[in-house]
């Protein structure tokens, strides 16, 4: 065997190994919103496993977390996440407007797209000092409401429409739910950034007697500040709150991690996924799964923006959007 023919077998050797170890280290990054943390840490440790066992591939999941409106934006500008997993389909609309995701995402998916839901309820101090039960009781003087900011997070747009819709369901005008979302937010010393800034504020920050946010944040505070620091309130009504999914295009075009990017977000539907998100107090579509942690989900009469905003592309654009109603009723403090 000649010099150069050697030389070529070991090149091709060397790339077959480079190709191998290429392989090996296929990473994912999965841009979601805040107070999913906790929930994805556990999701991305029994999909790893499941990746291996299924394709004998090893696989690495990276996270970045922060307002949902936020995490979008960052996408937009650049952020090479594979996936993104929101909490408000506006989120990801914007970004299929833009051409980073499919334009039409939500039929890539089962349940548009929506593997989880959440709702929205009141986290209060120990015992309810303030004896807060319903949403009547936000707007009483006195009572300091943590809330997100409907511009910068899913979190506070969704505690917004719930404040907003549940007036609607009582019966009430948009000009009587106008009156009441003002009032709410008179009560608001501070703005929250995002879920887990808000959680910040009221628990180590020590402000306010109220937190607005989803029924998952509950386990959440529980693992990281010790359980009996709150109580969880469930109002006598909410808005349901879909936790929508997309594959980013741009980026597994550039990286060729489609195939990672769809595995992963199945996972979000198996039986395993499900299981993991019931447990993360994050209601599961799957209605077996969802019966079986009846205990964990609260009775809460559910309305969805549908219902009294057309659409949350609308409700953005009547409610959210620079110079819409949010901006009509909140003064910055």
């Amino acid at each position: 065997m000649n010099f150069k023919h050697k030389a070529k077998l070991a090149l091709a050797a060397m790339t077959l190994t480079a190709s191998q170890i290429a392989g090996a280290q296929t990473t994912l990054l999965n841009a979601s919103y805040d107070v999913a943390r906790e929930f994805y840490k556990d999701i991305n440790v029994a999909f790893i496993a499941n990746y291996k066992k299924t394709t004998g591939k090893d696989i690495k999941i990276d996270q970045a977390h922060g307002g949902s409106s936020a995490q979008a934006r960052a996408v937009n500008d650049g952020l090479d996440a594979d996936v993104v997993t929101m909490n408000t389909t506006t989120d990801i609309d914007f970004l299929a407007s833009t051409g980073v995701v499919a334009k039409d995402w939500t039929k890539k998916f089962p349940n548009n797209a929506a593997p989880t839901s959440s709702t929205m309820l009141f986290l209060v101090r120990n015992n309810n000092p303030k004896g807060i039960k319903d949403w009547d009781d936000l707007v009483k003087p006195g009572v300091q409401v943590i809330v997100v900011n409907p511009k910068t997070g899913g979190n506070g747009r969704m505690a917004y429409l719930a404040a907003w819709g549940q007036v609607r369901k009582k019966g009430g005008t948009d000009a009587q739910a106008a009156d009441f979302v003002a009032k709410l937010y008179k009560n608001v010393p501070v703005l929250a950034k995002g879920g887990r800034d808000a959680t910040t504020i009221f628990l180590q920050r020590n402000i306010g007697d109220v937190l607005i946010t989803f029924e998952s944040e509950v386990v959440s505070v529980d693992k990281e500040f010790g359980a009996g620091k709150v109580d969880a309130i469930h109002p006598s009504s909410s808005i349901v709150a879909e936790n929508p999914v997309a594959i980013v295009e741009r980026t597994v075009a550039k990286k060729g991690t489609g195939e990672q990017a769809k595995a992963y977000l199945n996972f979000l539907y198996s039986d395993e996924g499900q299981e993991i998100a019931a447990q993360h107090a994050i209601r599961p579509s799957n209605p077996a799964i969802l019966k079986k942690y009846a205990s964990t989900f609260k009775p809460i009469s559910l309305f969805r923006a549908e219902d009294y905003f057309g659409s949350f592309a609308e409700a953005q654009k009547v409610h959210f959007n620079d110079g819409g109603q949010f901006d009509k009723l909140y003064t910055v403090k």
